[in-house]
């Protein structure tokens, strides 16, 4: 093993590296929003949206305060009611349920592909079945591509498509991955993002954004996050949410922007090497040809998951656990629809998945420390 000189620990977000580097232009930009005293919907809210859209190729971004808002709004715009269904995967985070059941939509869980960690086509196509026998109406998917990894496009806009399904995909941590070259926000009726600090393209605090190519569905979008408003926020012509991204966290996210696709390019390069060289006695993330992944996490996977990230840690590299329960036994989700016998890939996934480190400031000597570690612990085992 090479003589590592890295003393401190590794940064595992790469949030306090990237302060350092872009914290004056923020400081800057955040001073000037507080010098105009337009904090709620100020200009660089407007421009943030029409650069994001710009950035991803899509009609209409439409920002809100939060990721999980987002999920909500969306449901909302697409006429989701109370009682409807939707079916959601079992390993996800919470938000991907929670925000259909706090409008009164049911989610009904399906499972995961073992290797990228979206839906499992075959059991999506056998719990729909399975649905339709029972009468029990499914109005959509949410859709999840964890990790920053594509799901493929192709089968689940057939698959809405020929069942008249609505298709939502949580791309809380996939803000800027493609599938066939073209962005996962250009597949969909809404694409929703979170800017929640830890994400590749992080704000200060909450933040959301929906993109979609429907004009009538960003209208209502528009309206929806300003309490229904029509003409004015006096005017409303909808029952709404108070959704709204503010001014400074726009401004810190439009600063950000500017070095967003350098960072992808280094999360890239950065999960190469990880691909080529930690040990195959772990699993790792399976990359199809049709998908271009952002690396939001690296997350590999061995039954030997808690002795490894104790290794890991011991040697100041932090690792996390995303996710260690699946929202079928999650206590406050038990009792919702599930319309199959098995959701074995979830509950494996939840007790082998480790993330390590990736981010678009992470040096060659950490990456190589990192690979040299895994590697480490299982060949001494």
């Amino acid at each position: 093993m090479n003589n590592f000189k890295l003393n401190e620990k590794i940064s595992f977000s790469g949030i306090d590296i990237q302060q350092k580097k872009l914290g004056v232009k923020i400081n800057t930009s955040i001073a000037k929003v507080i010098e105009t005293n337009k904090f709620i919907m100020g200009p660089e809210v407007s421009s943030l949206e029409e650069k994001l859209s710009c950035y991803l190729n899509t009609n209409f971004s439409i920002s809100c305060a939060n990721g999980t808002d987002a999920l909500s709004l969306a449901l909302i715009a697409l006429d989701f009611r109370r009682g409807d269904n939707v079916i959601v995967p079992s390993f996800t985070f919470i938000s991907t349920a929670e925000s259909a059941l706090i409008l009164g939509i049911n989610p009904i869980f399906v499972d995961i592909n073992s290797d990228n960690y979206s839906i499992n086509y075959n059991q999506l196509k056998s719990v729909y079945s399975e649905s339709k026998r029972k009468g029990i109406k499914i109005k959509g998917i949410i859709n999840v591509d964890l990790f920053g990894m594509p799901s493929n496009y192709e089968v689940l806009q057939n698959f809405c498509k020929n069942n008249k399904l609505k298709l939502i995909t949580d791309a809380a941590q996939a803000l800027g991955a493609k599938y066939k070259k073209e962005f996962i926000s250009n597949f969909t009726d809404i694409t929703t993002t979170s800017f929640f600090p830890s994400k590749p393209l992080g704000c200060y605090g909450d933040g959301g954004c929906l993109f979609t190519n429907s004009k009538s569905i960003a209208s209502k979008l528009k309206s929806l996050r300003i309490h229904g408003k029509g003409i004015n926020k006096y005017d409303n012509i909808s029952v709404g949410m108070n959704s709204r991204l503010d001014t400074i966290q726009a401004t810190i996210l439009l600063e950000k922007l500017r070095t967003f696709s350098k960072e992808l390019k280094r999360r890239k390069e950065v999960a190469k090497l990880y691909l080529e060289n930690i040990t195959d006695m772990v699993i790792k993330p399976f990359v199809d040809k049709d998908s271009d992944p952002i690396w939001s996490q690296f997350t590999i996977r061995t039954k030997k998951r808690d002795k490894l990230k104790a290794f890991l840690e011991e040697n100041k590299i932090p690792t996390m656990i995303y996710y260690p329960i699946p929202l079928h036994k999650q206590k406050a989700y038990k009792k919702f629809r599930i319309l199959t016998n098995s959701l074995e890939n979830s509950e494996d996934a939840c007790n082998q998945v480790i993330s390590i480190p990736i981010h678009g400031y992470i040096s060659n000597l950490e990456v190589d420390k990192i690979i040299s570690y895994i590697n480490k612990f299982f060949k001494n085992k």
